[in-house]
């Protein structure tokens, strides 16, 4: 077998057909970090290094954490280092890291972007950075056209509550020409960071942003509240919260009101007071997300920033992060779908955990609380398993996230992969999990788990790569030229 051949990850026949089905599908990006402003403005990247190791403050962690592994400088990840000496570190990298899905990463990216087979080394990183480097400066390959490129037809940016989304809105005027929708969703993980020196002043920026003086907790609600009505405006349907840990701690709004002020002030706040107030904000934007129909999603159980010297020399988001192990964070989210199932405001969510030790708990418990009660309305997998996510983004780590939802749940419904990246390049990685996917469904075939019928289980590998979630969000279809 060659390295990434046409059954790559394919181990069965019927994987073989399935795929066949799965694999010309067009993409939904839920969520993802890419530049709305990058995605507008259409540049040509300078060379490779740019689109792929690190251009200014962006780029992808994933290499720079290997990178860091194997020795390489940091002004050779991070730094100011010279473009073609920053590939070819990585290409060093890579000779290093097989067994790592970044190295079939990379391949996939080499083979269906610039066409190039050959396993990457330092030894032909200069034929690599040449071929590249020819295809980038030709308009096929900027931003939107990588894209289109790949068949994305939604991106779900990351974006603060305050944003004034100005190139979303650019964006929106330019989706018929462009064949795909840029979509904003909502991060609002400054609005948590109640400890940060910074957060009064955030507050003030939010505050404006909504035009409300947020003085107490009931304004920081109608704040968020404008602020969701304005993101739906142009297109928005989701929120995404970085709660790294959670407790529940449920309190009356006095209390709230009372710690909120000592954020206001930057005056200590113990633990317990900061659960309080982060119960009673996802609370509130649980019943937010509710009202307008969006999708919540969580992202949970993280360890951010351990690196403290990384952090304060080149910032968050750099590689410093790792699993978390709070051992209760499932069951502390089942106290609070708990409460908010009784106040009738669970709104569509997905349950992601960096620890998959939570996982079968997360997958177990959301079934507690599918539809609404006895609401004969209900929808159709209201609640989800998030896909494997950052560290767990591996063949494994799918394949256990897949098997868990199917036997907790309802697989079919699944809404399947994000790419949660900062690189245009990467919507290989999609390809990636639809094999892995099918592989599955295919096992179960050969196990006699599942029919021996192409259509039938064909028809289930589309969905989850493509269907269920075009269904589940609610995007509606990309506007066609006249």
């Amino acid at each position: 077998m060659t390295l990434l051949d046409e059954n790559f990850l394919l181990s069965n026949q019927w994987a073989q057909k399935i795929y066949q089905h799965a694999k010309n599908m067009p993409i939904i990006d839920y969520h993802c970090h890419l530049s709305p402003k990058e995605i507008y403005e259409n540049k040509h990247y300078k060379n490779l290094a740019r689109v792929w190791i690190n251009d200014g403050s962006a780029g992808d962690h994933y290499k720079w954490r290997l990178m860091r592994a194997n020795g390489v400088p940091e002004s050779l990840i991070t730094g100011d280092g010279d473009d073609f000496k920053k590939v070819e570190a990585f290409a060093e990298t890579m000779e290093n890291a097989i067994g790592n899905p970044l190295y079939e990463w990379t391949q996939l990216e080499l083979k269906r972007y610039f066409g190039f087979e050959k396993p990457f080394t330092k030894g032909n990183a200069r034929e690599v950075w040449d071929k590249a480097n020819a295809l980038l400066a030709t308009d096929d390959f900027r931003p939107r056209q990588l894209l289109q490129r790949m068949n994305v037809k939604v991106v779900c940016t990351t974006d603060d509550p305050a944003s004034d989304l100005k190139y979303h809105q650019l964006l929106k005027a330019e989706e018929a020409e462009n064949g795909f929708k840029v979509l904003p969703a909502m991060r609002p993980d400054a609005a948590f960071n109640i400890r940060a020196t910074t957060f009064a002043q955030y507050m003030a920026t939010l505050g404006e942003a909504a035009d409300v003086e947020i003085k107490n907790f009931t304004d920081l609600k109608q704040a968020f509240d404008r602020r969701y009505a304005y993101f739906a405006e142009l297109g928005g349907k989701l929120s995404d919260h970085g709660i790294n840990t959670f407790h529940f701690v449920p309190a009356n709004e006095e209390e709230v009101d009372a710690i909120l002020a000592k954020g206001f002030a930057n005056e200590e706040l113990t633990d317990h007071e900061v659960d309080i107030y982060l119960t009673a904000l996802i609370e509130e934007l649980m019943r937010l997300n509710k009202k307008y129909g969006w999708t919540m999603q969580f992202h949970g159980n993280v360890v951010r920033n351990a690196n403290k010297q990384l952090f304060d020399q080149v910032g968050p988001d750099v590689g410093g992060d790792s699993i978390g192990t709070q051992a209760d964070f499932a069951a502390e989210i089942m106290k609070l779908l708990q409460t908010m199932q009784a106040e009738g405001n669970i709104p569509k969510l997905i349950l992601y955990s960096l620890n998959p030790n939570d996982w079968m708990q997360l997958a177990s418990g959301m079934g507690d609380f599918y539809g609404d009660g006895i609401d004969e309305h209900a929808m159709k997998q209201k609640l989800q398993l998030g896909c494997a996510w950052w560290f767990n983004d591996t063949r494994r780590g799918m394949h256990m996230q897949l098997e868990m939802m199917a036997e907790n749940s309802l697989l079919p419904n699944f809404v399947g992969m994000l790419t949660d990246s900062r690189s245009f390049l990467s919507y290989s990685r999609h390809e990636y999990f639809r094999r892995v996917l099918c592989n599955y469904l295919g096992e179960l075939v050969e196990n006699g788990q599942a029919p021996a019928d192409e259509e039938y289980m064909g028809k289930i590998a589309a969905r989850i790569s493509y269907t269920n979630a075009h269904d589940y969000f609610q995007f509606g279809e990309v506007a066609t030229k006249d």
